[in-house]
């Protein structure tokens, strides 16, 4: 199967602190891949860094083949690979059709067709095309977080914390959606708080700690090691 990422070595930081230490990543078209680790592991760094938020001081990042690795953030989104936040992650003040709108400025003119995909996904947001993001459950914030990327018809979204201060009935709804937009082909990358959860969705897992990679493998393997779950996991 073909990688539609590559990261290889990556080094990133923030002045003279240095985050990620050397850090690698595979993605394969349609695949889910979860990114595991203690909070400070680097894993929204890694993210941003591939996302061109943040520019690698070495290594390489390729999207499907092409050398991405200090590109600018609209070049990389106008490639299909789109980053999702925690926070921050939508435009309080517009409404949610305006907000859909701003994610799909680079669709080229599919932006009808894709406004209808995402209402289809989550149907709340079709209820309140007009109200204003702002007034929206931390729920239903998260959807049109997802909703706005998935306008750019992406090959690959960067998911960081998703289901954060979510009830346990939000969190199965975002993890079910999730599932639905990587079966209709979108590779997904996720870093999430549930680590069990991520895991359970995830083809293949990715431990970060301290800015390097100290394990991976297939999902349940990462479930079942001991280690990762007296570690990672809770026991």
């Amino acid at each position: 199967m073909s990688a539609v990422l590559e990261v290889r070595d990556l080094r990133a930081g923030y002045g003279d602190h240095e985050i990620l230490r050397g850090v690698g990543l595979r993605v394969d078209e349609g695949e889910i891949v979860a990114v595991i680790g203690p909070n400070g592991a680097g894993k929204s760094t890694l993210l941003k860094a591939i996302a061109g938020l943040l520019p690698p001081r070495s290594g390489e990042v390729r999207f499907r083949g092409e050398p991405i690795g200090g590109a600018a953030p609209d070049a990389i989104i106008h490639r299909g690979l789109c980053y999702v936040p925690q926070e921050s992650n939508v435009f309080a003040g517009l409404s949610v059709e305006e907000n859909l709108a701003i994610g799909g400025w680079a669709a080229r003119g599919r932006g009808d067709a894709r406004a209808a995909s995402v209402a289809a996904l989550f149907p709340a947001l079709a209820e309140r095309r007009r109200q204003r993001a702002g007034s929206l459950s931390g729920g239903e914030r998260q959807m049109l977080a997802i909703g706005m990327a998935l306008m750019v018809e992406p090959a690959l979204l960067l998911l960081d914390e998703p289901s954060a201060g979510l009830a346990p009935a939000l969190q199965r709804l975002i993890f079910d959606r999730i599932r639905d937009i990587n079966a209709a082909g979108v590779a997904i990358v996720l870093v999430e708080q549930n680590a069990r959860e991520s895991l359970r969705l995830c083809r293949r897992g990715y431990v970060l700690v301290m800015g390097q990679t100290r394990a991976e493998g297939p999902g349940q393997s990462l479930l079942e090691d001991p280690e990762i779950r007296r570690a990672y996991l809770g026991g």
